[in-house]
């Protein structure tokens, strides 16, 4: 028989699982104030100082983006304004790990199971990603 892995950890409550994507949401925000401010200062105001420090966002959002069932490239969207709004999203998803309290996309179905007991009722758990050798 083997172990449930649902008994190691319960799912983060909505005040700690805020506090953890306010956390990550600033990892992504302090980063960006500082970049663009060294630049507007080296530089001047200008396109360069508006694009530039949107690589630090956009790359975060880039490597989370499929712990959250989105695509590496959405953060593209970062270039037209509502990177900021999906970042968000995926860090209130990211929060929650392994638990997942949204439908997975087709793809990520294999490594999904849906949690039926009362205290884990609504949930998918995500195991990872069995490597195949070729």
């Amino acid at each position: 028989m083997s172990v449930d892995p649902l008994a190691a950890r319960a799912p983060l409550v909505r005040r700690a699982r805020t506090c953890v994507a306010a956390v990550i949401v600033l990892a992504a925000i302090v980063p960006y104030l500082l970049v663009r401010e060294l630049v507007e200062t080296r530089f001047g105001a200008g396109p360069m100082a508006d694009l530039t420090p949107l690589v630090v966002p956009a790359v975060l959002t880039a490597w989370l983006a499929p712990y959250a069932s989105y695509r590496r490239r959405d953060a593209l969207l970062w270039l037209v304004g509502v990177g900021g709004l999906v970042f968000v999203v995926i860090a209130w998803r990211v929060a929650f790990a392994p638990y997942r309290d949204w439908r997975p996309r087709p793809e990520e179905v294999p490594r999904m199971h849906w949690l039926k007991g009362p205290e884990h009722a609504g949930l998918w758990y995500a195991t990872k990603a069995e490597r195949t050798s070729a």
